[in-house]
């Protein structure tokens, strides 16, 4: 009988592993960002040089989003993880070999592809371990793992890079893929094959009755969907776009924030550290915060609708100062600033991914995942070298402020209109 017996917390172990590979992709994109002024000087880049190889990450990593999460739906989580995260580790290490600006496009395209994988896995995981009223959770707490990349990148490779150079820095970051690795492979098996899962708990991850109707007749039906079934759904296209006009605002933050706090207000590599560690930690909370106030909401009785949207309008809103940013000379109110978008951006990851998992059945959340990454890796990618063009004309980073303050709002009005967030019966 499993109702009286103590319910297990297996599910919160793989939690923790998807935290920790999350952590680890992140510390690995994020190196370059921090080295930049120092590979800069060193192999004499212009801010276009820079774009460029940047651009290549992310066209990269869209196009491994559509591979990796067509694969992940086929080979399961577990192998298709390891695969990932093999491919994201060695191209973290081939960085220290580049000498030229193709180079280090090769590289960086070489872990894009890698790291596309992470979100896909690790969004397929959590719907398969975790019921609705939980998920955004759950997906907030793995996903804080980029914050916590972040933070915890800046202190590993100043540290390195002032001890051995800056070559080494991307060496020693790759190789924690592999260590991760090691434990993925001990720890991790579905909840029905894992011993460690008693009945309380396996009753408490299975479907909600939704899902039950929808994975019955997936089950039945036995059939592949296609990326082309996918756009049958004006879901799909809200999707995608939401993340194209938003995800581009991350990967900005994330790569040019150090280079923006060392020439507009003069902070050097090891000064960044404290300012990097402030932005990131908002950040962190920022996505445990908002996939709990979305579970909240739903545990509260609100619908998953009602309960997705508004914690995404909330946070939306939370974006809108940084217009002021550029105008703004204490360095500290600067940072308060950015921190706050940065931690809206986590808490509408926590939700994106999570509608992903609302809205189509098990079976496809991996391919799902992948596609509307792919719009935010082209958004991403076009952005950067706009980004790039923009400070070489203007010198200036008014305009891409100004920008990225209103995107949020532009996609949840998207969502609003777009996504109704029932299960679609595929």
């Amino acid at each position: 009988m499993t109702n009286n017996q103590k319910r297990t917390n297996v599910r919160w172990t793989v939690v923790a592993l998807l935290f920790f590979a999350t952590t680890i992709n992140y510390i690995d994109r994020q190196v370059i960002g921090l080295l930049k002024p120092y590979i800069q000087d060193d192999l004499h880049w212009t801010e276009a040089d820079y774009g460029y190889i940047v651009t290549a990450f992310q066209v990269a990593y869209g196009i491994g989003m559509l591979v990796c999460g067509r694969m992940l739906d086929k080979l399961g989580s577990k192998l298709g993880y390891s695969v990932a995260i093999v491919i994201w580790s060695v191209g973290a290490m081939v960085h220290a070999a580049a000498k030229s600006v193709f180079g280090f496009g090769a590289a960086r395209a070489v872990l894009g592809v890698g790291e596309a994988g992470n979100f896909p896995a690790a969004v397929k995981t959590i719907a398969e371990w975790f019921p609705k009223r939980d998920r955004a959770y759950a997906t907030g707490i793995f996903n804080s793992g980029s914050t916590i990349g972040a933070i915890v990148a800046p202190i590993i490779v100043t540290a390195i890079t002032l001890q051995w150079g800056w070559r080494w820095a991307f060496i020693i970051t790759g190789l924690l893929g592999f260590i991760w690795l090691v434990f993925w492979w001990i720890l991790y098996k579905s909840p029905a094959e894992n011993k460690r899962v008693n009945a309380a708990e396996l009753a408490y991850i299975q479907p909600d009755e939704e899902e039950k109707e929808t994975e019955a007749a997936a089950s039945e039906a036995e059939v592949s969907v296609s990326w082309k079934e996918l756009f049958r759904y004006k879901q799909t296209y809200a999707i995608v776009f939401s993340r194209f006009v938003t995800d581009w605002v991350w990967w900005f933050f994330l790569f040019w924030t150090p280079d923006y706090l060392n020439k507009v207000h003069g902070v050097d590599l090891k000064a960044t550290v404290l300012p990097l560690i402030i932005i990131y930690a908002m950040s962190s909370i920022g996505g445990i915060y908002g996939g709990a106030v979305s579970s909240q909401f739903v545990k509260a009785g609100k619908s998953v609708d009602f309960a997705r949207k508004t914690t995404i309008l909330l946070f939306a809103l939370l974006v809108l100062p940084l217009n002021a940013v550029p105008y703004i000379h204490n360095i500290w109110i600067v940072v308060l600033i950015i921190g706050l978008a940065t931690s809206t951006h986590q808490a509408w990851a926590s939700n994106i991914f999570t509608i992903v998992s609302d809205v189509y059945p098990k079976k496809v959340i991996g391919t799902m995942t992948g596609v509307s990454s792919v719009g935010g890796a082209v958004g991403g990618a076009l952005a950067s070298s706009f980004v790039g063009l923009i400070l070489e004309w203007t010198g200036s980073y008014t305009i891409i402020f100004m920008i990225a303050s209103c995107m949020y709002l532009f996609a949840w009005l998207t969502l609003k209109l777009f996504v109704p967030i029932k299960q679609i019966k595929m």
